[in-house]
């Protein structure tokens, strides 16, 4: 209960000021359709009214106040709309049906997952690599950190377009853009970890005289589990949000950056807002796995997990 209720109470809050921006970031667009139906709007004209604050405009017009939360194209959809668009595109459609989010959220998981697994496998070798050679360590962390100062949303086409020149496309292309984002966390998580343990615990190792290979089995990498698993949390969202804006520039036709694009671009927010609800859910049950498999392993290893 104290973690649930502070979780709550920021949700709350959340909400609570999504209802409020509503009604001012849509009260125009509902002043003209109620307008064009009929009804009595102050200021009376469209050239008055956006003159107008759509705070102002709600204070003048109170009554039109309720229907800024059921617009059916609006600025900023009220969160039961999104709610519902949710349901309608998960639970109301088939999983192979191309509105339903789930098909999108798989078509858009598998290149995450495969960028996933291709990012942490190079950062967890780097990391291997300048924890035991200082020459990697000036060399290629530098560079490493350099890499990330790169916009991923100028990276992503080139990247994109490159392979295709190449006859590469499809899966490997997003997830090479995931594995780019989620190699630097596990470079710099390992790299923390593998150093954790004390000049005390590293003498021992040479009194008993262990191996380079024995203080890494026995001692590094027990002691760098913490580390990774915070890494493996960051690495996976990280790499969920590079296949998206992957999606973005390769006009795809299906995933969640595709459903993204296709409410943008053809006016349907509720279609944009759905997706990125989704996502966000897909990237939380995934750091809540790794967060399940973390205390699994840790409480296996004798450690407590963070």
């Amino acid at each position: 209960m104290k973690s649930v209720v502070p979780v709550l109470s920021v949700i709350a809050a959340i909400i609570g000021f999504w209802l409020l921006a509503v009604i001012p970031m849509n009260m125009h667009l509902v002043a003209d359709q109620a307008q064009r139906d009929g009804a009595v709007v102050m200021p009376d004209t469209p050239i008055a009214r956006q003159e107008v604050s759509g705070i102002a405009l709600a204070v003048k017009n109170p009554d039109l106040i309720p229907l800024t939360y059921d617009f059916n194209r609006p600025r900023l959809p009220a969160p039961q709309q999104v709610a519902k668009e949710m349901y309608d595109t998960i639970i109301g459609q088939r999983i192979t049906s191309k509105r339903s989010l789930v098909y999108h959220g798989w078509v858009t998981l598998a290149p995450t997952l495969l960028g996933f697994v291709i990012g942490t496998g190079l950062g967890v070798l780097l990391a291997v690599g300048i924890v035991y050679s200082r020459v990697m360590d000036r060399s290629v962390m530098p560079w490493a950190i350099v890499s990330q100062t790169i916009p991923i949303l100028a990276l992503a086409p080139m990247v994109i377009v490159v392979l295709g020149s190449m006859g590469v496309q499809g899966l490997f292309p997003k997830s090479i853009i995931a594995a780019y984002l989620s190699f630097f966390p596990v470079v710099v998580g390992m790299v923390k970890g593998l150093r954790s343990p004390d000049a005390m615990q590293l003498d021992l190792l040479r009194t008993y005289n262990a191996s380079k290979s024995q203080g890494f089995w026995s001692l590094r990498l027990p002691a760098s589990a913490p580390y990774l698993f915070a890494s493996f949390k960051i690495g996976i969202s990280a790499s969920l949000v590079g296949t998206i804006v992957a999606e973005l520039p390769t006009g795809a036709r299906a995933g969640f950056g595709a459903r993204m694009l296709v409410g943008d671009q053809y006016g349907q927010p509720l279609v944009s807002w759905a997706a990125l609800f989704a996502a966000a859910l897909t990237a939380a049950a995934l750091v809540g796995l790794f967060g399940l498999i973390e205390r699994i392993t840790l409480r296996r290893m004798g450690m407590q997990a963070t």
